[in-house]
C-alpha cells in the first residue's frame, strides 16, 4: 500500500525530530480543523485552543481585535498547545510561537462535503457552539452570511495566501505539514497517537 506523497515527504523530513509542541492548524472553512486539532492535542497531551471559541462572544458578537490578541497571548503562554483557526489578526502571534504548522489543504469537493454535513448536523441538532451560539440552517443555506459562500470565495485566495506567507523569512522556523487528503491526515496523526498510547507526552 502506497502512502500519500504529501505525508510521505513530511514524515521523511521529520524523521528523528522531536514531537511537535506548539502547533497551528489551518485550512479552508469546513476542512475539519477543529476536529483534527482536538485529536492531535489529545495525542500530544497538550491543551487544544479553538480560536472561534475565543473570538465569538454571545449572540455572535466578535471580540475586539486587541482583546482577541490579549486572550490568544494568554492561551498560548504554555510550553505546549494545538490551536486551530485562520484569523489573520492573531497570525503573527501564533505562527511566531508555533514550531509546527499543519495545513489541511483538501480538494474543494472534500471541503464542501464536510461543510454540508457539519452544517446539517449543527442545524438539526441545535448544537451549541461557543458562548450559547448556534448555527441557523436558514442563515447558512440561504443568506449572504452563508459559510458555503464564504468557503467558495476564500478557497483559492487562502491557498495563494498561505503559499506566499510560508515563504517569508519570519516563518522559516516552522515545520510545515501540508496534508492534501483525509488519508494523509490520518497517516500523519497515527504517528503521534502511537506515542500517546505508549505514554509519551509533549513537554
Amino acid at each position: 500500500m502506497h502512502e500519500d506523497q504529501s505525508v510521505t515527504k513530511t514524515m521523511a523530513a521529520q524523521e528523528g525530530n522531536e514531537r511537535p509542541r506548539r502547533v497551528v492548524v489551518v485550512g479552508s472553512t469546513g476542512a475539519g480543523k477543529t476536529t483534527f486539532a482536538r485529536t492531535l492535542a489529545a495525542a500530544l497531551g497538550v491543551p487544544h485552543i479553538e480560536l472561534d471559541a475565543i473570538h465569538w462572544g454571545p449572540v455572535w458578537t466578535p471580540l475586539p481585535a486587541e482583546a482577541f490578541r490579549r486572550q490568544v497571548i494568554a492561551a498560548t503562554d504554555g510550553p505546549g498547545w494545538v490551536a486551530d483557526g485562520n484569523y489573520s489578526v492573531v497570525r503573527d502571534l501564533l505562527w511566531a510561537r508555533a514550531d509546527t504548522l499543519v495545513w489541511l489543504d483538501y480538494a474543494p469537493w472534500v471541503v464542501a462535503r464536510r461543510l454540508i454535513w457539519r452544517t446539517l448536523r449543527r442545524g438539526i441538532m441545535r448544537e451549541e457552539l461557543w458562548n450559547g451560539n448556534r448555527e441557523s440552517l436558514l442563515r447558512q443555506l440561504f443568506s449572504r452570511d452563508s459559510l458555503f459562500l464564504w468557503a467558495i470565495r476564500t478557497y483559492r485566495r487562502r491557498r495563494r495566501e498561505y503559499t506566499a506567507l510560508l515563504g517569508r523569512p519570519e516563518y522559516t522556523h516552522l515545520r510545515v505539514v501540508r496534508l492534501r487528503s483525509a488519508r494523509a491526515a490520518e497517516q500523519w496523526m497515527r504517528r503521534w497517537q502511537a506515542g500517546a498510547s505508549a505514554g509519551v507526552t509533549c513537554r
